[in-house]
């Protein structure tokens, strides 16, 4: 399951004094060398030739939606880093320049949102939004396309018109032959990501991409790495950390991947199934406690009555190309952040009484954004497929996607699913790099986590602070939207802001009280539509 987060404007999915490195440090540790001994010397000759030829910032093209006064430009990094003098590739690079004096200037911020297969492209857009302004005044926010994204080397597994389709179905307890079905569709969409992506494929990884974050640090001039990620972001964040702790100077991890080896990947995508069925409950008690709003329901066993029936009347009859896989794709988006519960449940309630298009508005597949859908997925599938070699027997994905299907129901399958590719994996795979950091290896770090975050659990955040000696921990209490920082939590965006600008962590691990509800209103009064 992708663990995307966007922040801000952009969507409605938001967005102790630091220590001293001794300067010896900067060099990567070759007596370890996390992650190959090979690849780490080819990172660090990468980022030396990086340094030398820095980054032709210009305008950006129009395909970025970036408008002067933001930059553009590209970094070139290995597409093998065992092999530094052999193919490399291209990363695209967005930059807005800090806004205040030179004076209080601290450098770049980079940013990634998340995925696999997110771009951070958009990141300087976000100077402009209140939560960000101090913040953008002391820092160039930088945001990057990491490799195979967007226009960074882009990988393609399938054709989008094939991948953007609809309607389809969801069951969420699939006969066998839904299941025969699957498991071809999965293994013949891992064939042809073999096909498309050839050799250079095994090289799309959590490794490299953090290899890939100390080039482009180095390319920005910049001595030490101030970084902030989110969702899948703070997990090559995290190796990032491990990989080269004397090249961090501040970091903020934002709804935290659990770092644990065996939870890489397919402990990962379970855990996340399970807690989707926890906000999927939220979801339904904040409905049925607004039934004077939507009229699904007074009891959350009503409101998922009421979203059973449309799904039953979509496999009757589509409304356009929605089924039940696009409604509960759709509707999967509140487990991610509750901005988006208000309008989910008033399409609910008017696709009921008879008006789909609002339904049709938040589900139907976007066939403009096609490619880069596509794209997305096919980055996410080969950098989880490549990180680790997950179970090739269909028998224990079906055992324990079945056991788990009867207490969570919504989001099992069609998460296995997504996975499933996985099973019949092409390339080499990987072994996951134990995350750590002992006490004084890293300057203070920062984790910002919601305590009933769906995409990546809390547990995950409490992992990673055990992990990373130093770290602390500010916890949304009783919310949770998935990427919380310079959200509308003001308690949140403090410890974030003074975290950014002082390089301080909270002497203890720090609670934030949750945000406001969402609002309840109707874009169209369910109770004047006829009936159903």
């Amino acid at each position: 399951m992708r663990a995307l987060t966007l922040y801000g404007a952009l969507g409605s999915l938001v967005l102790t004094t630091l220590a001293v490195v001794p300067a010896d440090a900067i060099a990567p540790d070759r007596t370890h060398a996390p992650g190959g001994y090979a690849e780490a010397l080819g990172a660090e000759e990468a980022a030396e030739e990086a340094a030398s030829e820095g980054i032709r910032f210009g305008a950006c093209p129009e395909a970025e939606g970036l408008p002067e006064p933001f930059e553009c430009g590209t970094v070139s990094v290995p597409l093998d880093y065992a092999h530094p003098h052999g193919k490399h590739i291209s990363l695209t690079v967005s930059r807005g320049r800090a806004t205040g004096p030179d004076s209080g200037r601290q450098g770049a911020l980079v940013y990634n949102p998340g995925g696999p297969g997110g771009s951070g492209m958009f990141f300087p857009l976000l100077a402009a939004i209140p939560q960000w302004q101090n913040l953008a005044k002391a820092y160039d926010f930088v945001g990057y396309a990491p490799r195979g994204v967007g226009r960074s080397a882009p990988l393609s597994c399938v054709s989008p018109a094939s991948f953007v389709k609809g309607p389809t179905e969801a069951p969420e307890h699939p006969s066998r032959a839904y299941k025969r079905k699957k498991v071809a569709e999965a293994r013949a969409y891992a064939e042809s990501c073999a096909r498309r992506g050839g050799s250079g494929l095994q090289h799309f990884t959590s490794l490299n991409n953090a290899r890939d974050l100390d080039v482009l640090r180095a390319a920005l001039g910049e001595r030490r790495l101030t970084y902030m990620g989110a969702s899948y972001g703070t997990y090559f964040g995290a190796l990032y950390a491990t990989m080269f702790p004397g090249h961090v100077r501040r970091m903020v991890f934002d709804s935290v991947v659990d770092p644990d080896p065996k939870k890489i990947w397919y402990g990962s995508n379970l855990s996340q199934s399970a807690a989707f069925e926890t906000r999927w409950s939220d979801w339904r008690r904040w409905v049925a406690r607004h039934d004077a709003v939507y009229h699904l329901g007074r009891t959350a066993k009503q409101v998922h009555a009421s979203y059973e029936r449309a799904s039953r009347r979509l496999a009757r009859k589509p409304a356009g190309k929605v089924g039940p896989g696009e409604l509960q794709a759709a509707f999967l988006q509140v487990g991610y952040t509750d901005s988006y519960w208000a309008r989910s449940a008033s399409a609910l309630a008017t696709y009921l009484r008879g008006d789909a298009k609002s339904l049709r508005a938040i589900a139907e597949p976007d066939v403009n954004g096609a490619v880069a859908s596509e794209n997305s997925n096919a980055v996410y599938t080969a950098v989880e497929c490549n990180d680790v070699r997950w179970p090739r027997s269909w028998k224990k994905w079906d055992r324990d996607n079945t056991r788990l299907a009867r207490r969570a129901p919504f989001e099992t399958w069609q998460n296995a699913w997504m996975n499933l590719p996985c099973a019949f994996w092409k390339a080499p795979s990987q072994r996951p790099l134990d995350v750590r950091a002992a006490r004084g290896a890293l300057p203070p770090t920062l984790l910002l986590a919601a305590e009933r975050d769906a995409a990546t659990p809390y547990s995950g955040a409490l992992e990673l602070r055990r992990r990373l000696a130093g770290s602390a921990l500010v916890t949304e209490r009783g919310s949770g939207t998935h990427g919380i920082g310079g959200g509308p939590n003001h308690c949140v965006n403090r410890h974030l802001e003074n975290y950014l600008l002082t390089g301080a962590v909270p002497a203890h691990d720090a609670a934030c009280a949750p945000r406001r509800e969402p609002t309840a209103r109707a874009g169209k009064d369910p109770a004047r539509l006829p009936a159903a």
